[in-house]
């Protein structure tokens, strides 16, 4: 597990523009974002949205607790407490999609995903303005309805990336190591 501390993940390079155009570019340039007012327009986001599998870890938390996730985001960019984020963020998602599902026979299952879509954006584009990031791949309602789970899990990339926390603290799991093995020997016959 120490290994994976150090992970740096691969570049992101846009549709448009191929590894030849890319590797010309400094790579500073794309992260010193906002904070250092240099460069023609937004930066690059430092991974791309389809990324979520070159950090293991948090695209799992993502996937099954995507609440957490987006808490933790929200969290970060001071827009509201880890708890707060995490209910509104259940209620809309899962909830009322749970609750939409049942009460339709599964017609209406991706009705309630524009409510989480349109809650989310907000925090997406504010994101965005912090870091000068590029609205990218589409728009952030658009990428949030379609790929809510993949945005999460590129957002807290992103906010973990140019905060300096490669090895973030908020995720780490319970390490939990095995006991020593133990043999049991013949015990003297008196």
């Amino acid at each position: 597990m120490k290994s994976e501390s150090n992970y740096v993940p691969p570049r992101y390079i846009p549709l448009d523009q191929s590894d030849l155009e890319t590797e010309s570019a400094p790579r500073n340039e794309e992260r010193s974002g906002a904070a250092s007012g240099v460069g023609d327009g937004p930066a690059q986001w430092s991974s791309g949205i389809c990324a979520c599998c070159d950090d293991t870890q948090s695209c799992c938390v993502g996937l099954f607790c995507p609440c957490y996730l987006f808490g933790k985001n929200a969290e970060f960019l001071g827009s509201g407490t880890l708890i707060g984020s995490c209910v509104t963020h259940f209620i809309l998602w899962a909830l009322v999609n749970s609750v939409c599902c049942c009460m339709t026979d599964g017609i209406l299952l991706g009705l309630p995903g524009c409510f989480v879509a349109c809650y989310a954006c907000g925090y997406r584009r504010a994101l965005r303005e912090k870091y000068n990031l590029q609205e990218a791949p589409c728009g952030d309602l658009v990428t949030h309805f379609f790929c809510h789970l993949c945005a999460n899990c590129q957002e807290y990339r992103e906010i973990r990336e140019r905060s300096g926390e490669s090895n973030s603290p908020d995720l780490k799991l319970a390490v939990v190591t095995a006991p020593p093995v133990q043999t049991m020997e013949p015990g003297n016959p008196e």
